[in-house]
């Protein structure tokens, strides 16, 4: 079943305006106004407009007496246009091999056999939220099984994220307003007018008169949200894109022959990418049924490839997830994201050492679902909870090295955790503790290590001190605790314990 991702950017011209120009003081409202003649209106207002009560379609020259200090700018839909293409190609590359700009503050994904990637939908919204927010944008995503739906949702409310659950669509958008139905300004204003107010009450009026009275288009919108008529989503292609297409003059549905041709195309794919020098990190399988519907299959790697053999195994793993419906009449594959790959020389010595090349296992691995493959790297920082950072597989060493003087355990918990512990202080180990409701006898300790709070980060660690000691307990258990403070001054911690590691 289809899924559909729609992702509302409400204050995309006010957020380009201020990544353009990252000095403009966060206060400071903010409003991007249009023109047409004489006329000048509000646009787009960002956050600190709104809350002066500014709101898109207000006169500009009543805006500016309203609010003091208003910081005004022209309109430039083809820098916003652009702005959402490059989100859009960003989008494609990251999350779904189906992604189309909805123009003008949105963009549609069909994410269907793509989410798994992420973790799921769950953890792929937030995850596409919060990395909007990380680039100075704000954003609020839906999905649903139909594209108006998603749409519909994502606009409707205040929340960041929606997700309405397979099969549940028809349940959720009856309660939404006329508006969320993307259709004309005038037409919305002429379904007032005769007293509709939701998607239920038009749902339940025949079709007749409204076609009459307001065309074609009202009906289609409301089959279109139900997913009685279907809405292809057109992707955006980079320009430089590497796409190979196969159409049939008879739709195709065995897996025999699906298999057949994918091969076809992986292997003009790998010929082409040869050409250029290149190796593909992403590649996307496209499949356009008879119906008007797409399905897609993403396969990742962990470092540029191409071997036809590979990829071809990476798709046969997921093909038991295409559905041929009535058939298919197009395939297409993409390498979506590509990088360079020279010709190396195989080692002429017959006695080299040969390395163990664990890349296939991490394709395979990631395939199924890429959140849980990474590598731990050293960060430089005493702090232990920050001297840890995950990377790519495959990616290159970072440089940095954890600290040698003293033993790091290699369970690191999530976060500390508290422990009732009996000791003399200021520097004397623990004589026992008790850590989940079990207490412990000390019979071995080492340390203290103490570690200093790193004050340029945080003010709150200008004084900030932990004092770190391994201790053993009765039964052999090591275990790596911590007293908050140096035992002595209280501004330098509770003097509270904690437990942080568990060695092996």
């Amino acid at each position: 079943m289809v899924r559909v991702v729609s992702v509302f950017l409400p204050t995309l011209a006010t957020d380009r305006v201020r990544r353009a120009d990252p000095s403009l003081p966060v206060e400071t409202p903010l409003a991007v106004i249009a023109r047409s003649g004489s006329k000048r209106w509000i646009a787009a207002a960002d956050k600190a407009a709104l809350q002066h009560g500014l709101h898109v379609g207000m006169p500009a020259a009543k805006a500016q007496a309203l609010v003091q200090g208003l910081m005004m700018i022209d309109a430039d839909p083809v820098a916003d246009r652009a702005a959402l293409e490059r989100l859009t190609l960003w989008a494609l590359s990251q999350y779904s091999p189906v992604v189309a700009m909805d123009p003008p503050d949105g963009i549609v994904m069909d994410t269907e056999g793509a989410d798994h990637l992420q973790g799921g939908e769950e953890l792929m919204l937030s995850g596409l939220v919060n990395r909007f927010r990380g680039r100075g944008l704000a954003a609020r995503a839906a999905i649903a099984d139909t594209w108006g739906a998603a749409h519909a949702l994502a606009r409707s409310t205040n929340r960041e994220t929606v997700i309405i659950p397979r099969g549940e669509t028809a349940s959720v958008v009856g309660r939404l307003p006329l508006s969320s139905l993307r259709l004309p300004v005038e037409t919305i204003a002429g379904l007032r007018t005769l007293g509709f107010a939701t998607v239920a009450d038009l749902e339940a009026t025949p079709r007749a008169p409204l076609a009459l009275r307001f065309g074609p288009e009202v009906g289609c919108r409301l089959d279109q949200m139900f997913g009685r008529v279907a809405e292809p989503i057109d992707p955006i292609r980079p320009a430089d894109l590497i796409e190979l297409h196969k159409s049939f003059a008879e739709p195709i549905g065995a897996a025999e022959t699906i298999e057949k041709y994918v091969s076809r195309l992986v292997r003009q794919l790998c010929l082409e990418l040869e050409q250029r020098g290149l190796g593909v990190r992403r590649a996307d399988l496209v499949i356009h049924r008879v119906d008007n519907t797409m399905q897609a299959l993403r396969a990742g790697t962990a470092k540029p490839v191409r071997d036809v053999a590979w990829l071809m195994k990476l798709f046969r793993d997921r093909f038991e997830k295409i559905e041929p419906g009535f058939g298919i009449e197009k395939l297409s594959l993409a390498a979506t994201l590509v990088e360079p790959l020279p010709e190396v020389q195989s080692a002429s010595s017959l006695i080299e050492d040969q390395m163990t090349d664990v890349t296939p296992l991490i394709d395979v691995l990631g395939n199924r679902g890429g959140q849980r493959i990474f590598r731990v790297a050293p960060v430089a920082s005493d702090v232990p909870e920050r001297s840890v950072q995950r990377i790519a597989p495959m990616a290159d060493e970072v440089g940095a090295t954890w600290p040698l003087q003293w033993p790091r355990p290699p369970r690191l918990l999530a976060r500390p955790e508290a422990i009732e512990v009996i000791a003399l202080l200021p520097d004397h180990p623990p004589a026992s503790f008790t850590w989940r409701g079990k207490r412990r006898r000390v019979k071995r300790a080492d340390g203290p290590e103490r570690i200093f709070g790193e004050w340029w980060k945080r003010s709150a660690e200008w004084v900030a001190v932990r004092d770190y000691f391994v201790v053993e307990d009765e039964v052999g258990e090591r275990f790596w605790i911590f007293r908050s403070g140096d035992g002595v001054d209280t501004q330098t911690g509770s003097h509270d314990w904690f437990l942080h590691g568990i060695f092996a």
